[in-house]
């Protein structure tokens, strides 16, 4: 059973995971680069993370990986990316990991994916990765909708 959901709490489909968990008074947080960065300016002071000690975001990504029990990754088309190196962080940690090309899926089938790999993968700790807004200005609603959704059923 998810327990907390984890991003790097970048623009786009982090955030948008823990906004939507936020407003379910969900469990979140996660790692981000030191000074809280992220491509918008420093992260406000609401959001509860862990700071890395470098600045580059590749790191907080492996180590978001790392603290999951999984990652499913938001995009829009094929990985590419950031989100292509989260999918290559989580096969090199051993990590399941799940592919959502909103392109592709509506947000009912895929809160039925994550419900299907969060279930036969056991995760108690969720990673959520994805394009930064500015890679994708579409990017934050449907994440929004799908983590809200999900936690509207199982949260």
């Amino acid at each position: 059973m998810l327990k907390k959901i984890i991003s790097g709490h970048q623009s786009g489909a982090d955030i948008a995971a823990i906004d939507a968990a936020k407003a379910h008074s969900f469990p979140c947080w996660g790692w981000v680069p030191r000074g809280r960065k992220t491509e918008s300016g420093p992260l406000p002071e609401q959001y509860d993370v862990e700071e890395m000690i470098t600045g580059d975001y590749p790191d907080s990504s492996m180590q978001n990986v790392i603290y999951s029990d999984g990652t499913v990754i938001f995009t829009h088309g094929i990985l590419t990316g950031g989100p292509e190196n989260v999918s290559k962080y989580a096969i090199e940690q051993n990590k399941p990991w799940l592919h959502i090309d909103l392109g592709e899926y509506g947000v009912v089938d895929s809160i039925r994916q994550i419900t299907i790999f969060i279930d036969e993968n056991q995760i108690e700790t969720l990673n959520v990765a994805g394009k930064s807004a500015s890679k994708d200005a579409r990017i934050y609603e449907p994440v929004y909708r799908v983590i809200d959704g999900f936690l509207r059923y199982h949260g």
